[in-house]
């Protein structure tokens, strides 16, 4: 909790979050509801991040964090499930799905290990990747920055420096001029709440610093928007806020509050949320992900507040996804399918309740590098990266069910959760402690707890 609260003293220049306004009562999932299917068109995606997938990785913050051991490095990186070589085949595996758009991220690391010297080897594979996805009926999404940058930054200060905010800018204005009008969805700065909780553990920094990073970043974006936009006109651009259940205030004021003016849809990523009956959020805290207990319908909540303030903005939900202990069943017996289809339906019931959807991603295609460790597995497609030298992609029992789910627009009619929703979330306090929610425990195979 105290690299957080030293986070809230960074950032308290900015206002607190927007109350939430009163919803009525709790919708139950056990009776009659109002949900809408997925319009025809709607965008259907699968994300990764190209330091966590694609191994082999040159000099940059990140290797250098690995390679000393830095706080919360349990593994080796190596190869980690080698996106550098397979990618053709994960393309394929994306698109067996019907996803039609494929997130990731093109590093700036790769594309320029040395200061003003590009590596044409990167540029060719980056080209190539992204051929690759839109001959595979798939849209690009473009992460420009997903927490990792060259060697020679950190060695000039990283955000730090003012310098910084230009090499970053002259990398994105390559990258966009590169791969303009090919039907972009651009990413500034992935989560950029956890980017800096990430550089505050890791280089590690003061507050100073972390105030000085939040400053530059804030500036970068909405340069960058501007940039893009006249690059590659009509193209989307956003950054995608990490949702943060009692810290979301936090979170939202690391970037998100002061760019509202400078994005075209609100990106959110939503894994977990908190509520009376379920406080196993804190285990986010110690990277556990495992231990976290899903709550589904705070995704329902969370769009529902983002909705109303920035109603005029679509909403795309960037990531979602859930972790299980390497590999192994969840304890209580909740799946993986079980944890997409709940969460579907919750993002149905908010359609249904006027909030403009345009996307959804599922974290991730493939299990990967979780900034330090290989046990939380969130893929599709899992991979024992430490363990099997073919690094074979395995189908969890999600594959089938996101297959189906994106060619039935939706879960069917009369779906109910297989989680109960608890009671008293913090993702709407007014109407989930004080509202009336009639749930009949026999209509959900798995308790809110």
């Amino acid at each position: 909790m105290l690299p957080a609260l030293a986070l809230a003293v960074a950032v308290t220049v900015t206002a607190p979050p927007a109350a939430h306004a009163r919803t009525g009562p709790a919708p139950s999932a056990a009776k009659a509801s109002k949900t809408a299917k997925f319009p025809p068109g709607f965008l259907w995606g699968v994300a990764t991040s190209g330091f966590q997938g694609e191994g082999s990785f040159p000099d940059s913050n990140w290797t250098r964090y690995v390679k000393r051991k830095a706080t919360g490095i349990s593994d080796p990186y190596e190869k980690s499930v080698d996106f550098l070589h397979r990618y053709p085949g994960d393309i394929k595996l994306a698109r067996n799905l019907g996803a039609n758009v494929f997130r990731t991220s093109i590093e700036w690391a790769r594309i320029e290990p040395r200061p003003g010297v590009r590596d044409p080897k990167a540029i060719a594979y980056y080209d190539d990747l992204i051929r690759r996805i839109r001959a595979a009926g798939m849209r690009p999404m473009i992460t420009l920055d997903h927490w990792v940058y060259p060697g020679w930054v950190a060695d000039q200060g990283a955000w730090d420096n003012p310098k910084t905010q230009a090499d970053w800018l002259r990398n994105a204005r390559f990258i966009v001029d590169r791969y303009k009008h090919q039907g972009v969805i651009w990413i500034t700065f992935n989560e950029a709440s956890a980017y800096m909780y990430k550089e505050l553990t890791m280089r590690p920094m003061d507050l100073g610093q972390l105030a000085a990073m939040r400053t530059a970043i804030v500036k970068t974006h909405r340069a960058a928007y501007d940039m893009i936009h006249k690059i590659d006109p009509g193209a989307p651009v956003s950054t995608n806020v990490a949702y943060g259940t009692a810290l979301n205030g936090i979170f939202d004021a690391a970037l998100f509050n002061e760019v509202t003016d400078k994005i075209d849809f609100i990106g959110i990523d939503y894994y977990y949320g908190a509520n009376a009956e379920n406080l196993t959020a804190g285990y986010a805290l110690t990277g556990e992900f495992w231990k976290i207990d899903p709550e589904p319908e705070g995704l329902y909540y969370v769009l529902k507040s983002y909705q109303r303030r920035l109603p005029k903005l679509p909403v795309y939900v960037v990531e979602n996804g859930m972790s299980t202990d390497n590999g192994k069943p969840r304890p209580d017996g909740y799946t993986r399918s079980d944890h997409l289809r709940d969460h579907i339906y919750w993002i149905q019931r908010a359609m249904a309740d006027g909030v403009k959807m345009i996307g959804y991603n599922y974290w991730s295609l493939t299990d990967n590098y979780e900034w330090g460790s290989y046990r939380p597995r969130f893929g599709l497609y899992t991979v024992d990266a430490l363990t099997d030298p073919s690094l074979a992609r395995r189908p969890t029992d999600a594959v089938a069910t996101y297959r189906s789910i994106i060619a039935n627009r939706g879960v069917p009619s009369g779906y109910v959760p297989v989680r109960r929703p608890g009671w008293c979330s913090v993702e709407d306090p007014v109407a989930t402690c004080f509202g009336t929610t009639p749930t009949p425990p026999a209509a959900y195979r798995i308790p809110a707890r």
